[in-house]
């Protein structure tokens, strides 16, 4: 299922990046380290964290017992328990997050979108019997309906590449997190939204900020100048639904077997980095017609 060399180029990004973290790490410890070492590294529990999402596989359990110690032996000849795994996976919780924010990020352009998805972590019929996420996770409203868990924001370019993300929960408004001076500090240019992020305060602290916030209407409003460019690239904001759609059904970041926060986290920050080693991402495509970029799909 796997190419061989593509898990050998995704292991050898991870374990340069886990040799450089250790070394920071280790010159911040506080004396003597006498743990003994995990019998796998950080760079094969990384690895398998991300292969899973790369894979198509629904559950992890029977991706670990049934694929990688079955089949990739070569590859990971010491591996251990799946119950051991699960610890291993939420002890490296801090270098896999910042792996995410180092390497897998992407550059802006001046064009951005930025859009929240739910992120629910148990049906709704079983939000009083849930106890892994109680007085952590809430309940929201989403387009589709109400759910229970988490909202996952994200901005993208337009080459699809995730600029950066934040976790908050399901009833939080969409507003917030673009009030923090953090999430949008390497932002610039045009950041187009729906109308859930209207507001003439938001759009000013945004302005100060470099950033132009763009959004539709609501029908009691009155009309605004725009520009036929912004027009078209609002018409395109639903390619930042795809990479939401591609986050959920093909990197797998959602589901309700959580057993712990920590799983949900691993399994979260996993799939993103997942996402950022996917062939091909959505996009919007320009063509330069009499030195102007007309966009075309």
């Amino acid at each position: 299922m796997f190419c061989y060399s593509k898990i050998t180029d995704l292991f050898c990004v991870i374990d340069e990046f886990c040799k450089e973290y250790d070394q920071i790490v280790d010159k911040a410890l506080l004396g003597n380290n006498p743990k003994r070492p995990p019998t796998m590294s950080k760079s094969e529990v990384l690895t398998i964290s991300v292969l899973f999402h790369l894979g198509g596989f629904r559950t992890f359990k029977h991706f670990y017992i049934y694929y990688v110690q079955k089949h990739m032996k070569k590859e990971f000849p010491e591996t251990v328990s799946y119950n051991r795994f699960t610890e291993l996976m939420q002890s490296n919780l801090m270098p896999m997050v910042m792996f995410l924010k180092t390497c897998c990020l992407g550059k802006c352009t001046g064009i951005s979108f930025i859009d929240s998805t739910p992120v629910r972590v148990c049906k709704n019929k079983r939000i009083n019997r849930n106890k892994v996420f109680k007085g952590i996770a809430n309940t929201g409203k989403s387009t589709m309906g109400w759910f229970h868990g988490f909202k996952l924001h994200i901005i993208i370019n337009d080459k699809g590449e995730i600029l950066n993300f934040t976790i908050t929960q399901a009833s939080e408004d969409d507003r917030a997190p673009l009030k923090q001076e953090r999430f949008l500090d390497k932002i610039f240019g045009k950041l187009f939204a729906d109308k859930g992020y209207l507001g003439k305060e938001l759009a000013k602290l945004l302005f100060v900020d470099g950033v132009q916030l763009i959004t539709h209407i609501r029908n009691n409003m009155k009309n605004c100048l725009m520009t036929i460019s912004d027009k078209i690239l609002l018409r395109k904001r639903s390619v930042i639904e795809t990479v939401n759609d591609e986050l959920k059904n093909i990197c797998q970041i959602e589901h309700s077997r959580h057993r712990s926060f920590g799983n949900f986290l691993s399994n979260l920050i996993s799939g993103l980095i997942a996402y950022s080693f996917l062939p091909k991402k959505p996009s919007i495509k320009f063509q330069t017609i009499n030195s102007n970029q007309v966009c075309l799909f």
